[in-house]
């Protein structure tokens, strides 16, 4: 005799109820929020505005920049603003020249920084901090007050309007160094003393243990000094001579001559120049804030 036992279907218990975000709070909480919310959507409007119209100004014809109330929206795109700007000036030449100068920067400061925060933090050195004292003096020397003294200098050098002359004075950095010094000090000890023992030198341990721990601190200081770069007006304006030698930036404040006063020119190549800049910023965000926050809390 076999017996067959049915088990009771399983009663679904009470659905949970998820927590509404404003549930519980005050009138005044929620003004408070409201206040909020509205000035932070007008900073964003602030800042996202002129951005916006300068690529929408870019593809509008002279009617429409002209025209009042002012077009917000083109209603035929058109490119003929890019290629009269392309026609007006060397257009091209000046950005490969502002590329190739902002990189070159880039590499440099990356180099020069990495190797003085190493040795800031893991070479054996009298009066340590005195002698980075001492290199984080040079921070606090305005530019302004060495610009004319770098320009004589280099000009009796021979490296006038020259590429040379345009990124000597910026190869290193007393930035970069403080910037890479706090984030190589979050390593610890143990590592080195275990790259010690397998034998690993100073170079070794450097490129392979240190670097790739701190790829975050790296990626931020490249943007930062790469966007820096790209838009340096002051020196390459005194320092080159030629169109065919300037950077970009001063190669759009020609577009703003009596003779070609076009305002679809000048925000076609301020649209130019803002691309690298705006890419670098979206799609590198996180390592700057990962980076700049890296040595903040031991």
């Amino acid at each position: 005799m076999s017996l067959t036992t049915t088990e009771a279907p399983e009663q679904a218990g009470p659905a949970p109820v998820r927590p509404r975000p404003f549930a519980g709070r005050s009138p005044r909480d929620l003004l408070g929020r409201a206040v909020v919310y509205l000035l932070l959507a007008v900073a964003v409007l602030t800042v996202v505005f002129p951005v916006y119209y300068a690529i929408a100004g870019a593809f509008m014809g002279p009617s429409e920049l002209s025209s009042y109330p002012p077009a917000l929206v083109p209603h035929s795109l058109t490119g003929r603003n890019f290629t009269g700007a392309v026609d007006a000036i060397p257009l091209v030449r000046q950005y490969a020249n502002s590329a190739l100068v902002a990189t070159v920067i880039t590499l440099a400061q990356l180099v020069t920084s990495i190797l003085a925060a190493y040795a800031f933090v893991f070479l054996p050195m009298k009066a340590r901090a005195v002698v980075f004292g001492v290199f984080l003096a040079t921070l606090m020397v305005p530019w302004e007050a060495i610009i004319i003294p770098n320009y004589l200098t280099l000009s009796d050098w021979g490296f006038g309007n020259t590429y040379f002359g345009l990124v000597l004075p910026f190869l290193a950095s007393g930035f970069g160094t403080f910037m890479l010094r706090q984030s190589f000090r979050q390593l610890p000890g143990e590592l080195r003393d275990a790259a010690r023992i397998d034998g690993a030198g100073h170079w070794r341990f450097l490129w392979r243990v240190v670097v790739p721990l701190n790829k975050p601190a790296l990626a931020a200081l490249s943007i930062y000094v790469f966007l820096s770069a790209w838009n340096q007006y002051f020196w390459p304006l005194i320092i080159t001579r030629t169109a065919e030698m300037r950077t970009l930036q001063i190669g759009l404040t020609s577009l703003r001559d009596s003779e070609m006063a076009d305002p679809g020119l000048i925000l076609a190549g301020a649209v130019l120049s803002l691309l690298p800049t705006l890419a670098l910023v979206v799609f590198g965000q996180r390592f700057i804030v990962r980076g700049l926050t890296a040595g903040a809390v031991r």
